[in-house]
């Protein structure tokens, strides 16, 4: 398997010693509900956790929530209630909002308000060591006293410095060092500690949580691109500073933006999206689809055409097995092992390539530095060649075992992308439900069309059968005709 590594810039083998992979996750500030940009990152990780576990690894996965901050404390000021009342609000909608995407929830999901004498146990060794100072109450990272600062971001001490400023009040050494604790202010939470009673800066809270979980070397550190500099930069350098343990992350793992109609996402363009009010008129399981159609390095253009667009390629898988089940001996996808549950891909013929191989092809794809796009391609190979030997008015002999192994197939891969494993009969009537209600349609309506142009075809009245498909085609309505009846489908 090889992973792109943020910190060497390029794919790595990888290479860990044993079967335990330690894996840390940025999670979110709780202060407001979580947007497009958060599924991307949620999904991501998550997809990489399954594949992982798939894999035989023991996987330890930690993601935090960050629930004292600047922001939950001005969210709090706004709505005239506590800050826990926030954090405790908006952790319940991340999950509400997580939940419909399949997101598994990692083995560990501290808080950062639960682990302050980690923090403070942290930042005295940094002091202890000489990479940090106190200041007026605060207490400062030196970053002067860590030559490698800059390893991860690939930004030299000069160009930061040029960039950055002291804010009036800070009484910093220089201008790059960053707050490891900040003195307490009127109205605002506080803890105490050794230089007097405060807060955590941001950086510290994921260097304490991760090593107090996963110790001081991590095999795994995730997150999104905006997160590489300053906060994980930081994160190595007050991490490698308090416990002298290099490397502080083996493998950095980044995901890439989301924009919107090709724009950064923005409140003050009117483009941002929170994904409650994606999921109000979207599938959940086209949402996450779409966002692994794309590889996880890559920006993420998001934009209605891309959704419709993701669902219909999710009808189209769901279409076709619930047709292909319709013409099985086993009709349902529970009755579906029918055959040897030990059945193995040499059973089938050659001509069955793309299926004797999915298995193989997926787990390639995945081993390429969690290639989903590839992986989903090689899905849909598949189920065109099903589709062209089972389909047909005299089907392959073959075609049931096949329809099997691909259905055993499916199972597999769902379990790691979160996506096609929805019952297809279930995901179908639902579809069509929706697009009745959605249109002011009858069903019962539909159906009888239907069978008048079935009546119609037997008759040998072409003219009547055509003219009853083009009224349906008018309400995004596509029928197919099999050599046992004919189905109809909703055009996404």
């Amino acid at each position: 398997m090889k992973v792109f590594n943020t910190l060497s810039g390029r794919k790595e083998e990888f290479n860990i010693t044993g079967n335990r992979i330690r894996m840390y996750v940025c999670g979110v500030t709780v202060y407001d509900y979580c947007h497009i940009g958060h599924a991307r990152s949620q999904v991501v990780f998550d997809t990489i956790y399954r594949y992982l576990k798939w894999k035989g690894y023991e996987v330890t996965y930690v993601r935090n929530f960050t629930d004292v901050d600047d922001k939950i404390i001005n969210r709090a000021r706004e709505e005239n209630l506590p800050w826990q009342d926030i954090a405790e609000k908006y952790i319940e909608a991340f999950y509400q909002d997580m939940e419909p995407l399949g997101i598994e929830r990692p083995d560990i999901e501290p808080r950062a308000t639960e682990h302050i004498p980690q923090m403070i146990q942290m930042i005295q060794a940094l002091l202890d060591r000489g990479h940090a100072y106190i200041s007026e109450g605060n207490v400062y990272f030196n970053v002067k006293s860590f030559p490698e600062y800059g390893k991860l971001s690939k930004r030299t001490l000069d160009e930061m410095i040029a960039g950055a400023r002291v804010e009036p009040g800070e009484g910093k050494q220089n201008p790059l060092d960053f707050a490891l604790w900040k003195a307490s202010k009127p109205d605002e939470p506080s803890w105490d500690s050794p230089w007097g009673p405060g807060r955590p800066g941001w950086h510290i809270e994921c260097s304490a949580m991760s090593t107090h979980y996963l110790g001081p070397s991590l095999d795994i550190h995730g997150g999104g691109l905006d997160l590489i500099f300053p906060h994980h930069e930081n994160e190595i350098a007050q991490s490698e500073g308090a416990t002298g343990v290099k490397p502080f992350v083996r493998y950095w793992i980044h995901n890439g933006f989301v924009r919107v109609n090709q724009e950064k996402m923005s409140k003050s363009l009117g483009n941002f999206f929170t994904i409650r009010e994606i999921l109000e008129t979207h599938d959940p399981e086209a949402l996450r689809l779409f966002l692994l159609g794309r590889h996880y390095r890559s920006p993420v253009d998001f934009t209605e055409k891309g959704l419709r667009d993701a669902l219909a390629a999710l009808e189209r898988m769901y279409f076709s097995l619930y047709i292909l089940l319709n013409r099985s001996s086993f009709k349902t996808i529970d009755k579906a092992p029918r055959f040897s549950s030990t059945m193995n891909a040499d059973e089938l013929p050659d001509e069955f390539s793309h299926l004797k191989n999915l298995i193989t092809r997926f787990k390639a794809a995945m081993d390429d530095d969690f290639n989903t796009p590839q992986a989903i391609g090689a899905v849909f190979d598949a189920l065109n060649q099903l589709n062209n030997f089972a389909l047909k008015r005299t089907p392959h002999p073959a075609w049931e075992k096949a329809l099997f192994l691909f259905i055993s197939s499916l199972k597999h891969i769902s379990a790691v992308l979160g996506v096609f494993g929805s019952d297809p009969v279930i995901f179908i009537e639902k579809l069509r439900d929706r697009h009745c209600q959605t249109h002011g349609l009858k069903r019962e309506e539909i159906e009888k069309l239907v069978n008048q142009r079935a009546d119609a075809r037997k008759r040998k009245d072409y003219q009547q059968a055509d003219a009853i498909r083009a009224e349906l085609l008018k309400k995004n309505i596509i029928l197919e005709d099999y050599p046992d009846g004919t189905q109809w489908r909703v055009r996404i």
